[in-house]
């Protein structure tokens, strides 16, 4: 039973490999396609229904790409369509979800202190807010809201930042910003699913048959695809949010994830100005830079880190580990050589919060981080991090004694 957690974890492992390979599939295509599009030259050589073409150089190679509107005057044989990227990113993401966030649902998805619900509510609640979030956006950009692209743009922005609270009000900080991560790529990977890639596959169609193509189902995916332009880099940032504690467990976590989407905001205007030959829009990295101090001075005022486990009572999950006798050692060890670091105020220099908000100062605490204390300083040598505090290979034996007497006795 014990060696689940091995599995697991290399599972997990390919699962975020094979998640950060397709979107940087994606996302470089999408970046690529933005910076060409907004580059196009137009003059008076172009062929019939061209609307502007770009020499570029690469890889020792001149490409000359062409533009058209709607379709050149006989329809190319071989056709790329740019989809498997958004698709597989997607569901990598939602397969690392499941391995991470559900499966280790009790440890980083519940924040009992915010929330008190079982495992399968938790998980209901997960996926329907990221199924539900796709709905509103959707119909909010077919209403007669989404006709003025900037109005609509403000009011999806205050969608995000009431999701971003609302997160914070249901599960752990760590939880909460990975899940606006996955609310909004939901809906970057869902514009291209139901909007974009049907949208072009129509307009190809009515070509083939002769007709002429609806203007309206090029305009609808073209707005669509604004958006997830300047979504991407804030997906980015949250998604990497967990690994950063004074992003995710801070009071103000929620509104720095919604000055995080200003960030993605500025830096994609400067680009995108770059791209189009429209200026050099310098304001905009002094304006990001100005954020990301603002977010710097959230993440420390007051200087508490949220769900603090100490003042909750030990959940059954705890006990599996706590019960056994192979705990007492198992804790004096820990306390030993982690919780100098691993602390509400740790007295390592240098550290001024707990690495990735993990707190191992309690009983409770060091039995619900049982398993990766069991795969980060027992099967592997990962911590603590090139073994400053010197622990010694009996004393991993004694947590890897202690993990395995835990999972026997819950078998």
């Amino acid at each position: 039973m014990y060696e689940f957690a091995i599995a697991l974890d290399w599972l997990t492992f390919a699962a975020r490999w094979l998640h950060v390979i397709t979107a940087i599939a994606w996302i470089g295509s999408s970046f690529y396609f933005i910076a060409l599009d907004l580059g196009l030259f137009k003059h008076d050589n172009l062929p019939a229904g061209a609307a502007g073409d770009e020499w570029q150089v690469h890889g020792g190679g001149f490409y000359h790409i062409q533009k058209y509107m709607v379709a050149p005057a006989t329809m190319p044989e071989h056709l790329t369509w740019f989809k498997w990227e958004a698709y597989t990113t997607w569901l990598s993401g939602f397969v690392l979800m499941c391995l991470v966030y559900y499966t280790g649902a009790e440890l980083f998805l519940i924040d009992r202190a915010v929330l008190d619900v079982s495992t399968p509510v938790a998980i209901l609640i997960s996926m329907a807010s990221i199924a539900v979030g796709w709905i509103i956006y959707d119909l909010l950009c077919k209403s007669p809201l989404g006709n003025d692209s900037t109005r609509l743009m403000i009011l999806l922005y205050f969608v995000l930042v009431a999701m971003a609270w609302g997160y914070t009000q249901l599960f752990t900080g760590r939880a909460a910003l990975l899940h606006l991560g996955a609310f909004t790529a939901t809906i970057m990977s869902a514009n291209v699913f139901f909007i974009i890639i049907p949208n072009q596959k129509i307009v190809v169609a009515d070509l083939i048959a002769g007709k002429k193509p609806d203007p309206a189902l090029g305009l609808q995916a073209k707005q669509r695809s604004t958006h997830n332009n300047y979504l991407t880099l804030p997906v980015i940032f949250l998604m990497l949010s967990n690994h950063a504690p004074l992003a995710f467990a801070t009071e103000y976590n929620w509104i720095i994830a919604s000055l995080v989407f200003l960030m993605g905001v500025t830096i994609r205007h400067y680009f995108n100005t770059k791209h189009a030959r429209k200026g050099n829009p310098s304001w905009t990295w002094l304006a990001t830079a100005v954020i990301f101090i603002i977010i710097m001075w959230l993440s420390t005022v007051p200087k508490v880190l949220s769900g603090d486990e100490a003042t909750l009572g030990i959940t059954d999950h705890e006990k599996q580990f706590a019960n056994v006798v192979e705990f007492e050692q198992a804790r004096d060890t820990v306390l030993t050589r982690c919780s100098m670091c691993h602390a509400q105020e740790p007295v390592w220099e240098g550290i001024l919060n707990a690495p990735k908000g993990v707190l191992l100062e309690t009983d409770a605490q060091i039995a619900r981080h049982a398993k990766s204390i069991y795969l980060q300083a027992a099967r592997s040598h990962a911590m603590p991090p090139a073994n400053i505090t010197a622990m010694e290979d009996h004393e991993r034996k004694l947590l890897t004694e202690w993990y395995i007497a835990a999972m026997g006795n819950k078998s």
